[in-house]
Parts: structure tokens; sequence; C-alpha cells
């Protein structure tokens, strides 16, 4: 009767064990793919990384598109928990895009893949295409719900129409990723956007 409890704990181990190999995985592609991007990549290469086997990493991923939607989901994960913190919106939520952006200047790997597989995906043949359209889409209408937000509370300045002002404050956002990887990280991502944000808004941030 005891031997039920043994398997029990050791089939929890193995999960915990899995789901930690995955992070590992996770990570290395991560660094791998920001590295020489997504195509420039190898499967052997990350499972070298991670000191397995190409069948083990296999087991995790069996295909490298598996593993790049794994990263660019997990990449999402990270940001939208940072973004939804204390249920922000209106000019919070604008606040936080800054926030978010000053967070990202710690993160040189995951800002690093984004760019490069962005840039890559533009390709409708790339296999995270549809992917980045949708999230371009849902980054700029999150973005305009969050400038109506602040226009409805008589905080946006005159004449800032909030659809055009996200698709201007998410392509300010990519662009000075690209100049702040450029420029050896000097660029102040998060001074340059809240700067813009002061000239829309009329609260301080």
């Amino acid at each position: 009767m005891t031997a039920e409890p043994h398997r029990g704990h050791a089939k929890a181990r193995g999960y915990a064990k899995g789901r930690a190999k995955r992070r590992e995985i996770i990570d290395h592609a991560m660094a791998l793919f920001g590295e020489v991007g997504y195509r420039g990549a190898s499967l052997r290469e990350i499972a070298s990384r991670c000191g397995i086997s190409h069948p083990g990493l296999l087991h995790h991923f069996p295909t490298k598109e598996s593993l790049l939607f794994a990263v660019l989901e997990h990449r999402d994960e990270v940001d939208g928990e940072w973004l939804a913190l204390g249920g922000a919106k209106g000019v919070d939520r604008l606040r936080r895009l800054a926030d978010l952006a000053e967070l990202n200047a710690t993160r040189r790997g995951i800002v690093e893949l984004f760019s490069v597989v962005a840039a890559e995906a533009t390709s409708p043949e790339h296999p995270a295409h549809a992917y980045f359209v949708e999230r371009y889409r849902d980054s700029v209408a999150s973005t305009a719900q969050a400038y109506a937000q602040a226009s409805d509370e008589g905080i946006l300045r005159d004449g800032i129409a909030p659809d055009a002002a996200a698709q201007q404050l998410i392509a300010l956002m990519d662009g000075l990723q690209v100049q702040w990887l450029l420029s050896g990280c000097a660029t102040d991502m998060a001074g340059v956007l809240r700067a813009h944000l002061r000239t829309q808004l009329t609260v301080a941030l």
C-alpha cells in the first residue's frame, strides 16, 4: 500500500524536472535566436548548449517551429504580467509601457530575439509571420484603447487621435530597441518614451 505514494512523488519529480529542462531549452533558444536569428539557429546547437542530445531536445520540442513559438509565448507571458500589474488602464497603461522599456533595458537577450525574429517574420513564408501580424494588431489596439481611456479622463491633449498615437508609440518602442542594441545599450529607451508621452498628456508621468 505504500508504493502508490512513492510512485506519485517520483512522477511529480519527473514533471518538475521536465518543466525545468523545457525552461532551460527555451532560455538557450532565446539566446541563440537573438544571436543568429531563427533561420540561423539549429536545434543541434541548442541541444549542445543545454547539454542534452538532439533526440533529447526533440522529446520536449519536436520541431524548431514549436520551440520558436514557446520562446515567443514566454516573452509575451512575461510582458503581459508586467503590463497587467494593478489592472493598469488609461494613462497608467501608457506609463507602464514606458516602464516596460526600462525593464527591457535589463534583458538584452529578449530584445535581440524580438528585434531579429520580428524582422525575419515580415516574410509571409516565415513560421512566425501570422503570430507577429496578430501581435502587432493586438498591441496597437490595446494601446489605442489606453489612449482613448486617457481622452475620456480628459488628460489627452487636443488633436491627439488614439489610433494614430498608438501606432506611433508602438513604432517608437520598436525603433528605440534597435537603436538601443546598436548603441551598445546606451540609448535611454524609457526616457525617450516618457518624453514623448509628456507631449501628449496633460498630467505628469
